[in-house]
């Protein structure tokens, strides 16, 4: 039986499925000028890069990594197990090879306008929120299962999102609880920390130059590596 897909407005929930996306929230309730917060275990570039148009007129985003692994485990060619993503797992070859320029710009944009910090404590804070707030003084919020990441948002190719389940928050007394809650743990150096050099960090890693023979061995690598696999 096909699904049938709701009006956006229809239902408070968005599940990437037939109730609208996260995506779709946050492209309609950024505004030039909003104040962003956001509780995430993951974030991606290429999330950045869909919400590029939105993101880099906001004034400002203080984005909370839910989990602390993300420094220690880093490693830019396999993403699908660590907890801090920088990149989309199973995207096509002419999107992989806009990483340069979408990390150059990712990171420009964090310098100016991001502020990031991390739970010190593995497996301690799980919720994901989106929080936002224009220059009107409106608050909008979202609260759910979906990370930063195309597929967590809803924002990635027919087929290949996740199915989650992400609620708005249509009180604004809980909308402005939310902030609090966000606030409470933000400001407390007991349970966070702040790693926006060691993301940047992480981040120029894909963007800056590399020797011409460091480029040539490594599309070596990737052109005979199911052939190097098998013969193991």
């Amino acid at each position: 039986m096909s699904q049938t897909k709701l009006p956006l407005r229809a239902s408070g929930i968005r599940d990437n499925l037939s109730r609208g996306s996260v995506g779709e929230f946050l492209r309609e309730k950024i505004q030039d000028g909003s104040e962003l917060s956001i509780v995430s275990a993951y974030f991606t570039i290429y999330a950045y890069a869909a919400l590029q148009a939105k993101l880099d007129n906001i004034a400002e985003l203080r984005f909370l990594f839910g989990e602390p692994r993300f420094i220690k485990s880093l490693d830019p060619d396999k993403t699908d197990t660590k907890a801090f993503e920088i990149l989309d797992n199973g995207l096509k070859l002419h999107n992989q090879l806009q990483q340069k320029r979408v990390a150059k710009e990712c990171a420009a944009w964090m310098e100016e306008k991001v502020q990031i910090r991390s739970i010190k404590q593995a497996n301690l804070l799980h919720g994901k929120l989106y929080h936002l707030k224009d220059t009107n003084g409106r608050n909008d919020a979202i609260v759910g299962s979906s990370n930063f990441t195309l597929r967590g948002l809803g924002l990635g190719p027919t087929g290949t999102n996740n199915i989650e389940l992400n609620l708005e928050v249509d009180s604004r007394r809980d909308r402005e609880d939310l902030k609090r809650w966000f606030e409470e743990i933000w400001n407390n150096e007991e349970l966070v920390k702040d790693v926006k050099a060691e993301v940047l960090q992480f981040l120029e890693k894909l963007y800056r130059d590399n020797p011409p023979q460091f480029i040539y061995y490594k599309t070596l690598f990737h052109i005979f590596e199911r052939y190097l696999v098998s013969s193991q």
